[in-house]
Formats: C-alpha cells, structure tokens, sequence
C-alpha cells in the first residue's frame, strides 16, 4: 500500500512536472523533494547490459555511463558505477537496497514485478529501480524528460550511436565517442591521435565494458595490477582507463628513448610491447641481432619469429623467456595500421 507521504509526492512531482517549461525542467532534481528521492551521498548504479569481449551493447553501455554521471551530477550526488560481468544480474542487488539503480534491456525485466522502469534511454535500456521506491522512478524519469530535450543529450546520442566503424565505411564527424579525451592523452605520447584511436577501437571497439578471460577491462583491456601500479581505481570509467593505457604506453616507450629508431618503428615496437609484454619483444629484437637482421626494423624482427616457436630456441642465450608463438602480435599490430589507416582517410588531421 502506498503511504500518505508517498501518495502526495507523487501528485507533487506530476503536477510539477506538468507545470514547467522544459528550460525550466533542469531545476527538477534541484529540489528538495528529489533529492530527498536518493536520500543517501552516493547513488549506487549496476549497469546490465553484457561485457563479453567486444561487447555488441558496449556503446549503449557508455552511454548510459554518461547519463547517469549527468543525472548524478545534477542531483548533487557522488556516484559509484559498475558494469555487470557475466552471470549478474544485480537485481537481487537493487531488491536488497544495495544498489539503487540496474540499467538493463526491457527484456530483463520480464517477470519481475518487484521492479519500475524509467524511459527508455539510449538504444533500447531502460533503468530499474525498486517498486518500494516510486519516487526515485519519478525524479528519474522527470530528469530524462528534460535531459532528452538539451544540446548535450543530442551531442552524446550522435557521440555514441554515429561512431565510424572502420568495417563499414559509415563516416560521421568523429571517430569515438571519446576523441576528446584520445587527442589528449595522444598529445603524451606524442603520437597522432588517430593512432591511439585506432589501438583503443582495437582492444575494445569503444566499449567500456569489454573484459577478457583474463580480466583485462574496459577501453584499452588494462590488468588491474596495472591499473593499480599507476594509481587507477576505476577501469570502468572511460578518462580513468585511457589514462591508465596511455600511461603504460608511454612507460613502454621511453625504454626505446636513445635507441637507433625512427619514430614509425618506436610506436611499432611499443604496440609490440603493450600486446606481448617488453620482456618477449626484447627476446626477439636480440634474436633478430643475432641472425644478423636489424632489431630496429619490426619487419626484419617479424623474421625471427617463426623461430621463436621452436623448441631449439630454449638454447639460445639471449632468448630469456622461452618460446613465444607471436602469431596475436604480428596480427594485433597489423589490425591497428589498418584501423589508423581508415580512421586517416576519414577524418583529416
């Protein structure tokens, strides 16, 4: 049974909503009422929407991400995100009150009458929210009303669901939904951005919720322990996990700095080294020295690879790691030349 306070905040918030203008709906969740919807500092969120590798909603994914960080952010509240591996569904979770938002396909709510959905939001999600907290669907749904009407809410559709797909040949004004923050970490590098473009779209086709098998995540399939030995926290937030892949990337390339390499072979080498580890493209670089091919050419290094997949190569004393088989390198930095190369012939410098 609805109680008397709730029933007369619903009414509130309805003819409020119907009242204003929708210039004036950004001050909605400005209100005492709403924020009193999310009574606690931090809004808690699930997002529900797959991370299989490459993830086919990793998209509406960041999009949502970005919602809901606007949503919080007008409501004055801190938030925390995290995106569901496979197997969770966190509805127990928004049941129990430990989370208070899932952002899920309508699909999933199927059978469910314990839970309220908000609008729809992106392509085809919806968020859901406890049936015993009918004023949070409210304040949600008044917000993405208004949301839905502003120039941001236009730039972060054309962002996300008009992104170039290097396979299809679609070509819009932007490469990602996340140039701004590839020109700038690419400016640390000191690489064209459409490169670091390229190697992102590469590890993840832009979805934020891409995880590996072996628990790389997010944009630019980073480890944790990376992550952690450069101070990153948050794989899932997209400026926190390009920080963390560009900071790898520029630690993997000033191992290079006053070596005999121009700057094509540098970033080579680096890609090289991101994909496979340091360790095995040092173990073929000194194995190309010693065949007598240069080791600051990748081509001439590509050479010695098949080598490499021998057990003969376990006599060689300059090999220090073992085998390695190469085929995923030698594919990976092929990929990305492509890749760079459409993203070129799209989108000028």
């Amino acid at each position: 049974m609805v109680s008397k306070r709730t029933r007369r905040y619903l009414i509130t918030t309805v003819l409020t909503f119907i009242a204003v203008t929708a210039s004036d709906r950004a001050h909605v969740m400005e209100s005492s009422e709403s924020k009193e919807s999310f009574d606690s500092s931090e809004i808690k969120c699930a997002i529900v929407l797959g991370n299989d590798m490459y993830s086919s909603n990793g998209l509406n994914t960041g999009f949502n991400y970005e919602l809901l960080s606007q949503f919080a952010k007008t409501a004055g509240r801190e938030l925390s995100i995290v995106t569901a591996h496979s197997g969770e569904n966190y509805l127990d979770s928004l049941r129990d009150g430990k989370v208070d938002i899932a952002v899920i396909l309508p699909s999933e709510a199927e059978g469910h009458d314990e839970l309220m959905l908000s609008i729809r939001t992106g392509d085809n999600s919806v968020w859901a929210v406890s049936k015993e907290a009918p004023e949070k669907i409210m304040a949600i749904n008044s917000w993405i009303s208004y949301y839905e009407k502003t120039p941001e809410y236009y730039s972060a559709k054309e962002r996300f669901f008009n992104s170039y797909n290097p396979r299809a040949g679609y070509s819009p004004s932007h490469i990602s939904p996340y140039d701004s923050l590839i020109k700038e970490n690419a400016r640390i590098l000191g690489w064209d951005w459409r490169m670091l473009a390229a190697v992102i779209y590469q590890e993840s086709r832009f979805s934020i919720n891409s995880y590996s098998g072996r628990g790389a995540a997010g944009l630019m399939q980073v480890m944790p322990s990376t992550a952690e030995y450069y101070g990153i926290e948050d794989l899932t937030d997209p400026k926190e996990n390009i920080k963390a892949g560009t900071l790898h990337l520029d630690r993997l390339q000033k191992m290079f700095k006053g070596q005999d390499l121009d700057a094509t072979e540098k970033v080579l080498f680096t890609l090289a080294s991101y994909n496979a580890g340091e360790g095995r493209i040092a173990d073929c670089r000194n194995l190309a020295a010693a065949r007598g091919l240069d080791p600051n050419r990748w081509e001439e290094v590509v050479r010695v690879i098949p080598e490499m997949r021998q057990d003969s190569i376990l006599e060689e004393e300059c090999v220090k790691l073992g085998k390695f088989q190469g085929h995923e390198t030698i594919n990976y930095i092929d990929s990305i030349l492509d890749i760079y190369d459409s993203f070129c012939a799209i989108c000028p410098a």
